[in-house]
């Protein structure tokens, strides 16, 4: 399973993949962190690092700090995605710990889950249900899902924290519904401004 530092992107999981796998997700702290990979595209290392100064609940917003290149930027929390995470900390409201997530179990219990702990349990949910699936494999879902829902690139490109538009470009290289129907769009566009016209050899071409 790729995670965010290895070369090359994974492909989007399918929308029934994702309802398969939320569905064995039901620890409380597990389904916040997935939520909010694949609703607001936070990398893995950006949610161990979340602290429960940066959620701002009012404006459905998270603050990550410091992301990939020091870059700091805004996410927005969907309707699951702010359900997800306001269950869990009712769960946690004993800790005064700044990190969001801990470890849960064991002699680490109430401290700050690492990078490595969340991997692990996505990589026992994917033992589960069968899918392959990675922590970094739900933020390209995420930024596919945006993209074909007509999200504008450089929306999708400031919301994954992306220095570069290429970047963005390749996350959603996959996205062909959305291909699919900006050609038929444009497409009938074209066809109503043409008009056909047959050659001597009875085959038709459009003309403007």
């Amino acid at each position: 399973m790729r995670e965010s530092g290895q070369r090359g992107s994974p492909s989007a999981l399918r929308d029934e993949q994702v309802e398969t796998l939320f569905k064995k997700i039901n620890d409380v702290r597990d389904r916040a962190i997935f939520t909010i990979m694949l609703r607001c595209g936070l990398r893995v290392e950006e949610v161990a690092r979340l602290t429960v100064a940066a959620i701002e609940y009012r404006s459905r917003q998270l603050y990550v700090f410091n992301g990939k290149g020091g870059k700091g930027r805004v996410v927005y929390l969907s309707d699951d995605a702010k359900s997800a995470l306001e269950e869990y900390m009712q769960k946690r409201r004993w800790s005064k710990e700044k990190r969001v997530f801990l470890v849960q179990k064991g002699i680490q219990r109430g401290k700050p889950i690492s990078v490595r702990g969340i991997q692990k349990r996505i990589e026992y949910y994917a033992r589960r249900t069968g899918i392959q699936v990675s922590c970094h494999q739900l933020r390209h879902t995420m930024a596919t899902q945006l993209l074909n829902a007509d999200a504008d690139l450089v929306t999708i490109q400031d919301l994954l924290g992306h220095s570069r538009i290429t970047t963005t470009q390749c996350y959603c290289r996959i996205s062909n519904l959305k291909v699919q129907r900006d050609y038929y769009k444009a497409i009938n566009i074209v066809l109503k401004r043409t008009q056909p016209i047959r050659n001597n050899d009875s085959s038709t071409r459009y003309l403007p």
